[in-house]
Formats: structure tokens, sequence, C-alpha cells
């Protein structure tokens, strides 16, 4: 373990049995207890789960409502509502996988998880020089990473959770299911497995600030991408593999997506590098667009100080 996620993390239970973290410790029960239920359920319950957050939210609405009017311009005003809708639904069921991913071995969900181009990822890994998995931040994020472990084996980036029992109880579940959970900011101990040639999960697809980005085209607008994942392959070596998963919406199950690396990456020319990455995920959001993180402020950060806010409402 690094030195950076010790001087961060603590996760052992037996330090989180203060008062102070007594409701916490109730969510963590109330989390664990309806990761019981019946998975047809629990889908159930996510959507009205969803649909509250959609009507009692509106903050959260209004960012998904500018994603998708920026992302899906063909789309009529009373589609792009629908698809809105139909996110927060979907992001729901989301929420409630999360107890599943944490609290249920993915063994119970083997029979209904379809993975696709699995060779994909055997044969980068035979060049002994590590993966970086392309993900994204869909809806399935969590259980998604359980269940892949069914098939591979991986470790993950994360950013840590603010409240440290949650962080304790995500990072004990996720290590449980992925080799090691590292920190969004270790960047010494993710070059360190992949010269291990282990395969990771890392996600591009937020927006962070103005620092290490070119801004390249997220379905035709420009993002603030980031620039590190050029530099991880280029002093790794090692291959970029696109990395997705959704539910099934046809039937109760999960599709798991591996796909070819990515070609001629890096270029040594990070805006190319950027747009092909985010060209990558948007194929993959295309998928299933309401099963995607649309209320995160993707587009926040400008190419001028001085262009208008999408987010912010007229007054």
């Amino acid at each position: 373990m690094s030195k950076h996620r010790k001087s961060v993390r603590e996760t052992q239970y037996s330090k989180y049995l203060h008062p102070r973290w007594w409701p916490t410790w109730v969510l963590i029960g109330l989390m664990w207890l309806m990761a019981q239920l019946p998975l047809r359920v629990q889908w159930l319950l996510g959507k009205g789960i969803g649909e509250l957050a959609y009507r009692l939210i509106p903050r959260r609405r209004h960012i998904a409502e500018v994603n998708i009017r920026l992302c899906f311009p063909e789309l009529s005003p009373e589609a792009q509502q629908a698809l809105v809708r139909k996110t927060f639904h979907s992001n729901g069921i989301g929420m409630m996988e999360i107890g599943l991913a944490w609290f249920r071995r993915p063994q119970a969900y083997r029979a209904i998880t379809t993975v696709h181009g699995l060779e994909h990822l055997e044969s980068a890994l035979d060049k002994g020089n590590g993966v970086l998995l392309l993900g994204g931040h869909y809806s399935t994020l969590d259980l998604g990473g359980s269940l892949v472990s069914l098939f591979i084996e991986a470790d993950v980036m994360q950013r840590d959770h603010n409240n440290p029992l949650l962080n304790a109880v995500m990072t004990r579940a996720r290590e449980r299911r992925y080799g090691v959970a590292l920190n969004s900011k270790d960047l010494r101990g993710l070059l360190k497995r992949l010269k291990q040639n282990r395969t990771i999960w890392y996600a591009t697809d937020q927006d962070y600030g103005r620092k290490g980005i070119v801004f390249a085209p997220f379905f035709n607008v420009p993002a603030g991408s980031i620039t590190a994942t050029s530099r991880i392959a280029e002093r790794s070596g090692c291959a970029v593999v696109p990395f997705s998963h959704f539910r099934r919406e046809d039937s109760l199950g999960y599709d798991i997506y591996f796909h070819a690396p990515l070609d001629n990456f890096p270029s040594g020319d990070d805006l190319a590098d950027a747009t092909l990455v985010n060209h990558t995920i948007e194929q993959e959001v295309r998928r299933h667009p309401d099963q995607y993180l649309w209320m995160h402020r993707r587009f926040k950060t400008r190419p001028s100080p001085d262009d208008p806010d999408f987010y912010r409402k007229p007054d």
C-alpha cells in the first residue's frame, strides 16, 4: 500500500465506533438490508428513487437538461426531457446497485451477465506492459466493477469518499473484488501496478478543472479533457482498452464490453489523443444514453474564462 493511501485512509471498522459515526452505520445497515431484496424489486425501488430525485432536486435536473440539450440537439425538446427523466431513473437504480456491489457476491449474478470482447484484453496483457481500462461514469459504475471481477483480475483508481466511514466500506468492498483500490492521485502507485502487468480501471470523463487539460470535443461540444491518459501510456507503454458496462433494458441482466486497444496511442498530439478518448467514450454512451451520469457538469470549464456558463440559469 502506498504512503499516500496510508495518509488519507483508515479502513479498520474499529476506528468508527464513536457515536458520531452511528448515523452512517444506520445508512450502511439500510444499504445492506436493501441489497438482500430481489433484483427486480431493487430496480423498481431505484426507479422510484430516481423519480423523486427528478422532482425534488431541481439543480441536478437542470444540469442534466443542459447536458442533454447540448449533446443531443437532434432530439425534440420533448424527447430531450424524456431522456432526462429516464436518466434519473437509471441513476436511481445505480444507487441501489451500490449495495449489491458492496455487500453481495458477484457470483449471484453470473448467470445474467454477458461479457463481450474479452479477447481484446487478453491479447493486450500478452504484451506485458499492463492495461488501462478506459471506463466512464455509467450508472452501473460500482456493480459493473464487481461483475467484471468474475472474468478478470484488475485494480481500480478511485476518488475517495468525503465520509471516511463510507470510504472505508467502499474501499474494502472494492479491494475484495479488485486487487488494489488506488487513490486517484496516486500516479506512482498506478505506474508501479502497470509495471507488474496489471489491469487498472481508469476514467477520464469528468471536468477536473483547468489544470493539465486540452479542450477536445465530447458530443461536438468542447470539453476540458485531461492529458494524463497520454502521459501514463507514454511512460508505461501500457495498452488503453475501452471498457463499458450496462444494464440490459429488455431483460434482467448486464453486459460488459471490452474493445480493441486504442490505435496509435499516445500519438504525441495531446489534442488528438483527448479527442480519440472522448469519441471512444461517446460511442459507448450512445449504447444506452440514459445510463450515463449526466448530472455532472461536464462542460463547467470553458475554453475561455470569459465564455458564458452553460449551467447558469437566466436571470
